[in-house]
């Protein structure tokens, strides 16, 4: 038998002109600008804020404060190997990870003063939602409650998939992302595979409860982005609850703010609001998600492994218990599909389930693709996009997959 081959490196910024480089030269750095302007803070903030910008940019990885509440956990996530080294000669992952820790450390957000628990990124997440496009959005739900249930179901399985292009990260580097077509195809399609991990229920049985029919059956989704990325992720927990595809579900979000957009608690019940205050039919939708998360039914859990530096190849002894016993695990957005496959520029026909076998159980991936890593496409489709020379397929949000692993 033929060894299996070595994977590819983990990804480094320090090549001049990619993508990763892009995003620890320019990115950040107009994170902290924007940060900057966002809040009234006072100097103390402003000059740790510039001392950041200076260090991303020309110094090195400095260690956390010494009574940081997370130094040990952070040391135990390789801190004490790459502090005093350069941003950009550190796995990618680790240092875009550590930039958000560090950013919270600036701006107070661990401290005891004035601006401790303040989310930097929350007027840019409330001004998402309370845009018009997210009414527009919310809307079309009308028109959806007259399909049929297995239409329904497909169209919020897209609308969650595609919702990740509302990224205010993603944003920042890239201000043509909302003139953009909406959807131009997907890459990878697994979506029957995943309906087949959730079967409806069977509607002949005649318990006139559709939601009773799988009460052990549990869903962990493991949530991205907040705002208009998030409510559609909502509204799909809330069919697979309302139709038997699943008894409970499990909404994995951040401990913390972490990557512009990414949803905290605080972020769910902020969309949770949204819905209830809505007109027609996203209301209902609001209603019986506000009473699934009070009877446990909609559970929402934040380990401190959500906003950390590590693939999930390294995930920590409950989460990997609570994922081995659920249905699937729904894993969205860009950087946890890095997380899930490894942050590696794989050959893109590298299978799926190869590099996800380690996972504890069945995994799905809902992607727009914004980052150079991919996985599990077919030889004839990457012919087919090498063909076209289709522009930035890998990282301009014009992609998407679902990829699933039973």
């Amino acid at each position: 038998m033929p060894d299996t081959p070595a994977p590819p490196p983990v990804i480094l910024g320090d090549e001049p002109g990619s993508f990763p480089h892009g995003v620890l030269a320019e990115r950040h750095p107009a994170i902290i600008r924007q940060v900057r302007d966002a809040f009234p803070y006072d100097r103390a903030v402003h000059r740790a804020l510039d001392a950041l910008l200076e260090s991303c940019v020309k110094g090195v990885i400095e260690p956390l404060p010494a009574d940081a509440h997370d130094g040990e956990r952070w040391r135990d996530w390789g801190l004490d190997a790459y502090a005093g080294r350069s941003w950009f000669d550190v796995p990618w992952l680790w240092s875009e990870s550590y930039f958000y820790r560090r950013l919270l450390d600036a701006v107070g957000y661990f401290g005891t003063g004035v601006w401790q628990g303040i989310d930097p990124f929350r007027p840019f997440k409330l001004a998402e939602l309370d845009a018009p496009e997210t009414d527009e959005e919310l809307a079309v739900l009308d028109t959806l409650e007259t399909r049929p249930a297995d239409e329904r179901a497909r169209a919020l399985l897209h609308g969650s998939l595609w919702g990740n292009r509302a990224d205010l990260g993603f944003r920042l580097s890239d201000a043509e992302a909302e003139q953009r077509d909406a959807a131009p195809g997907l890459v990878a399609d697994d979506s029957e595979a995943l309906w087949s991990l959730l079967p409806a229920p069977d509607r002949g049985a005649g318990t006139g409860d559709e939601s009773a029919a799988a009460p052990t059956r549990t869903v962990c989704l493991i949530a991205d982005n907040a705002g208009r990325e998030l409510i559609p992720d909502l509204l799909l927990a809330a069919h697979l609850l309302a139709h038997g595809r699943a008894g409970r579900v499990v909404l994995q979000v951040k401990p913390y703010p972490y990557y512009v957009s990414d949803a905290t608690p605080a972020d769910v019940v902020d969309a949770l609001r949204k819905l209830t205050r809505a007109p027609g039919a996203a209301a209902g939708y609001g209603r019986r998600l506000w009473e699934a998360m009070a009877d446990g039914r909609l559970t929402v859990r934040a380990h401190p492994f959500s906003a950390g530096p590590l693939p999930y190849a390294e995930l920590p002894d409950d989460l990997r218990a609570e994922f081995a016993a659920a249905a699937v695990t729904i894993v969205k957005g860009d950087l946890n599909y890095r997380r899930l496959v490894g942050d590696r520029r794989w050959p893109p026909t590298t299978p799926f389930a190869e590099v996800t076998a380690y996972f504890p159980g069945p995994v799905a991936a809902l992607r727009t693709l914004k980052s150079e890593v991919i996985t599990g496409l077919s030889a004839r489709t990457e012919a087919a996009l090498v063909a076209a020379e289709v522009q930035r397929w890998r990282t301009g949000g014009t992609h998407a997959l679902v990829q699933v692993r039973p």
